[in-house]
């Protein structure tokens, strides 16, 4: 492009990745079954993360007004709290609820994310909108409307990872939850196809947080708080473009100063599909173990080990540990483990724990698990490798695996079986295996945090499909109440 084509003030059709945005938000028509039924597996299952974490002091601290006694009476309200916010703030406050403990679902692919972290900006804006509706005699949307408003913002998200890596460019993954969030917001709240197109390039414009806080030397809490972060981002940006703030239509491809040229070296976005359903019918779930999902089948590798090496821990020479490239590349990690987070995302240390206590819990990554010697010793016996065959299939978008295989190798000669996993419990094709195991993790989260008499209420809804999607969103948080 010539010197005076970046000068002109002449203003572009909006770049083809936005409108595309707008148009299957605003036109299209979920018909699948299967995406229905695993988005509501999916609420319930993040609201049993986001129940899970108010037992951690680090996460109930972030929650409530931006200041003190900024609430909004009648506003959006906080599952497992009195709050009742704006639903800006709420969109922040239900982003890290669902997020703190890593433990909502899972998207890999070039890219990777929760798509989950969506239902911070989804849940808050339907429950703001619904009371408002309610109060002036109208009718709140549905929890089936909500899940379809999810499924689109699990496939926009989803969809953008298929071929577009953020994080090799040091970009993290939640600027796909602003994106997403943004664009499915906005049509919430009424916005049309100009309004969303708006929304979305705003969130372009913004550019990316750094993954710093994900990785050593810096890893930290803030990557517990950054999807709600992106929610609250997400829900100003809707709220402006149905008020009538402009967007700016090249946002991505503008010479220079668009994200193409600013972030992403110069390339525009690659698309393996057009949007439809298929993220939310191939999501994975985090059942078995709180733990960054690149690592589940290697925990689930030492869980079946730690029967034949939890006595004879002394007498290990090495652990070889073969993952895929992504594994390798994000939690391959050695030296000394500052926090909590630095834990979650080491593959040695989710490894060394199962293997030594037969178990993996959120209690485990605290300071006080992690000074157990042995837990160290363990890691720095360790290996890690590309398995090749792992990174195919990881990339396949007809497999989608996670493999990780564990063997453990002795001083006198002998060895373990080298155990492998190609795909963890929450994977599509263990659906039938993970449900009974989704269900009990949301009856044992709500019955921890609610009256027996809530929590079998939200129980009888879960087994009764047709009648918790035709429930008021309203309705259904008001049961998630202390």
């Amino acid at each position: 492009m010539s010197h005076a084509d970046i000068r002109s003030a002449v203003r572009p059709q909006p770049d083809p990745p936005m409108r595309a945005i707008a148009d299957y938000v605003a036109d299209y028509r979920i018909e699948s079954q299967d995406a229905y039924d695993t988005a509501r597996t999916m609420l319930l299952d993040s609201l049993a993360c986001a129940a899970l974490a108010m037992d951690h002091p680090a996460c109930v601290r972030h929650l409530g007004p931006l200041v003190p006694g900024a609430e909004l009476r009648g506003g959006a309200r906080v599952p497992f709290t009195a709050y009742e916010l704006d639903p800006v703030q709420a969109a922040y406050n239900i982003g890290v609820q669902i997020r703190w403990l890593d433990f909502n679902d899972t998207w890999l692919a070039a890219e990777w994310g929760h798509p989950s972290d969506n239902l911070g900006a989804i849940l808050a804006v339907a429950d703001y909108l619904g009371r408002r509706a309610e109060a002036e005699g109208g009718q709140a949307m549905t929890v089936g409307e909500v899940l379809g408003y999810a499924i689109k913002a699990h496939e926009i998200q989803g969809g953008y990872a298929l071929r577009n890596s953020f994080n090799r460019v040091g970009l993290d993954h939640v600027i796909l939850v602003r994106l997403a969030s943004a664009a499915v917001a906005t049509a919430m709240l009424g916005g049309g196809k100009d309004a969303i197109t708006d929304a979305v390039s705003q969130a372009w414009v913004d550019n990316g947080s750094l993954r710093a806080y994900r990785h050593a030397p810096n890893t930290g809490p803030r990557k517990s708080w950054a999807a709600g972060d992106a929610c609250r981002r997400a829900v100003t940006h809707a709220l402006d473009a149905v008020r009538g703030e402009p967007g700016y239509p090249s946002a991505l491809s503008a010479p220079t100063w668009g994200f193409y040229d600013v972030a992403f070296g110069g390339r525009p976005f690659e698309f393996e599909r057009p949007f439809g359903s298929y993220v939310m019918e191939n999501i994975l779930f985090k059942i078995s173990y709180p733990a960054e999902f690149h690592a589940q089948t290697a925990v689930e590798c030492a869980m079946r080990l730690h029967g034949q090496v939890k006595d004879r821990l002394d007498d290990i020479e090495r652990i070889e540990l073969r993952t895929q490239e992504a594994g390798a590349r994000i939690i391959d990690k050695t030296g000394p483990l500052a926090n909590y987070a630095d834990r979650d995302h080491c593959l040695q240390y989710m490894v060394a724990v199962p293997l030594i206590f037969g178990r993996l819990t959120a209690d485990d990554y605290t300071d006080a698990v992690a000074a157990d010697p042995r837990i160290d010793a363990l890691r720095e016996k360790m290996r890690v490798a590309e398995h090749p065959p792992f990174s195919r299939d990881y990339y396949d978008p007809d497999k989608r695996y996670i493999g990780n295989s564990v063997q453990v190798f002795f001083r006198d000669g002998s060895a373990t079986e080298n155990v492998s996993v190609d795909y963890p419990v929450g994977h599509r094709k263990r659906r039938a295996e993970g449900g009974p195991l989704l269900m009990a993790k949301f009856e044992a989260a709500v019955r921890a945090r609610l009256a027996p008499a809530q929590a079998d209420t939200l129980l009888a809804l879960a087994a009764a499909p047709q009648r918790l999607d035709a429930l008021p969103i309203t309705g259904f948080l008001a049961l998630l109440r202390p």
